[in-house]
């Protein structure tokens, strides 16, 4: 129950000392100027601690987003450590923004307006930040709410739900046709760079990621059960990738050549006591030139491999398991292609039955 004590100061002003006393809880009190005041904070203190509101709005009001934010980065982040780097600049610059701000104090309306500066100003290489770029920083920004939420008890809820987000372009979708295929395959045969051929053959056939096929070690490969093992895969579970066909012949004759200083199949130079991946910005981008393809990036490669496996008749759910994807929303993007190629052997198999459709 609540108590008001009211007490006039040697100046001949009243102030009103509020005491709230729940069993069970740790007495809560207030000074207030009039006695209303005094009985309204009273009432909703009381109504706040018996609904467990009140303790979390507290807490909220002893502790600043800058808090928040370096407790989420050294209790959370080692725990991601693919993206540890990303994530921390981005928290970094919502600490530099609204770190001051006490947790009570940041606002929907707040984090809305932070999401325009955010979206209106460059990056340090003066690129404009993307949609894409934008969403990530309000979605590590939101998790690290969630855990204040959950976990540590500085807020009642998430002030981040009631943001909109910028809507995110359509994934980009260049694959190269049958005859780019092989131009390409040629400029790469003929390059000064002798593992750049097998490297575009192991990202056509598998459709692993440049950053995969780079940083794959020969105990990942197993050439008698004819698979790539990925221990640590960009959403951090381990898969297995097929290795058939013209991508195990290459990998095959690669094994027979392999250097000793290091388990890198694709190794470059010695730095330090480890040697990095091979850099082939510049042998791929001269095979690109060679070939006359325009518009094309490497990882487009893995964008080719899954639009063939979608025209090869594979569902969604087998590209997501080649590519990895934990769910079918990125593969959404090669559905067109799966439909078209559907309604094409449909044709056929009744024009072969009926005859031509142009047929009389």
């Amino acid at each position: 129950m609540a108590v008001i004590e009211t007490r006039v100061a040697s100046d001949g002003t009243t102030h009103h000392r509020v005491k709230v006393r729940l069993k069970g809880y740790p007495a809560q009190s207030a000074t207030f100027p009039n006695i209303t005041t005094a009985k309204k904070w009273a009432q909703q203190t009381e109504a706040a601690i018996r609904e467990g509101r009140y303790f979390k709005t507290a807490e909220a009001r002893r502790h600043t987003l800058a808090e928040l934010i370096d407790r989420y980065i050294l209790e959370v982040l080692p725990h991601k450590p693919r993206s540890k780097a990303q994530q921390e600049a981005q928290l970094k610059w919502w600490k530099a923004q609204i770190g001051a701000h006490m947790l009570s104090d940041v606002t929907p309306a707040l984090l809305a307006e932070y999401r325009g500066r955010l979206a209106n100003t460059s990056t340090g290489r003066k690129i404009p930040r993307s949609p894409s770029t934008v969403i990530r920083y309000l979605a590590v920004l939101s998790h690290a709410f969630t855990i204040a939420v959950r976990e540590w008890g500085w807020l009642e809820d998430n002030p981040m739900r009631k943001v909109t987000k910028p809507k995110e372009p359509k994934g980009r979708v260049r694959f190269l046709s049958e005859d780019e295929i092989e131009k390409l395959l040629k400029a790469c045969k003929h390059s000064d760079c002798t593992v750049l051929y097998p490297i575009v053959v192991l990202a056509v056939s598998t459709g692993m990621r440049y950053g995969e096929i780079m940083g794959l070690r020969w105990q990942d490969i197993d050439l008698e059960m004819g698979r790539i093992i990925l221990p640590d895969t960009k959403n951090g579970d381990r898969r297995n990738v097929p290795l058939t066909g013209h991508a195990y012949e290459c990998v095959k004759e690669l094994s027979k050549v392999r250097r000793i200083d290091t388990n890198l199949v694709f190794p470059g130079r010695i730095t330090g006591e480890k040697a990095r991946p091979f850099e082939i910005r510049k042998s791929w981008n001269n095979a690109l030139e060679a070939a006359e393809i325009k518009d094309f990036r490497f990882h487009d490669l893995r964008h080719t491999a899954a639009s063939y496996l979608a025209m090869s008749s594979a569902s969604l759910s087998e590209i997501a398991g080649v590519l990895g994807h934990k769910t079918l929303q990125m593969v959404q993007r090669y559905a067109h292609l799966s439909e078209a190629h559907t309604t094409k052997v449909v044709k056929t198999l009744n024009d072969r039955l009926f005859g031509s459709s142009n047929a009389a």
